[in-house]
């Protein structure tokens, strides 16, 4: 099996990187069919169940109307497997759609794999409706994202 290179980290003004991952429900959600009709806010973290996560994906719930007025869909990725997503969402009451990266190849493919814990970066992307990237955030693994900023990034693009 081939090593697949970690790409350079993604930039605003890129052509999103397509993909098909299965999400909590084990359907398979593919960004480009997003394209022409809603944008796309990638919520990258680290891990399900821990405690930054949590905190952050909760937010992301409580913002869910915010992010629907601005006619956006989150998809939080993580490098955890669907039966955890299922179990996580299903304990916190989360509403936005998370997707299994557990190969590994979308945070590699957006230059935001983290190597020290074979996990993805804490990170958002805003995909615009014509597969660009308009916003691009990279954090410290350990901050949490705050909805504030993406949002005012979302209006922007309306």
């Amino acid at each position: 099996m081939a090593v697949q290179e970690v790409a350079k980290e993604i930039a605003v003004g890129d052509t999103a990187p397509d993909f098909t991952l299965k999400d909590q429900d084990q359907k398979d959600v593919t960004l480009s069919s997003f394209r022409g009709k809603k944008n796309v806010v990638l919520a990258f973290y680290p891990l399900d169940w821990s405690p930054v996560c949590t905190g952050e994906n909760k937010c992301l719930t409580d913002d869910f109307p915010k992010f629907d007025q601005l006619n956006a869909v989150v998809l939080g990725i993580s490098t955890d497997s669907f039966f955890s997503h299922k179990a996580w969402v299903d304990s916190l009451g989360l509403k936005q759609t998370l997707l299994a990266d557990f190969n590994r190849d979308v945070v590699k493919k957006y230059g935001l794999y983290f190597e020290p814990l074979n996990c993805g970066k804490r990170a958002t992307v805003i995909v615009d409706k014509n597969g660009k990237v308009a916003y691009v955030k990279v954090q410290e693994i350990k901050v949490a994202r705050d909805d504030k900023d993406i949002l005012a990034a979302l209006k922007k693009l309306n």
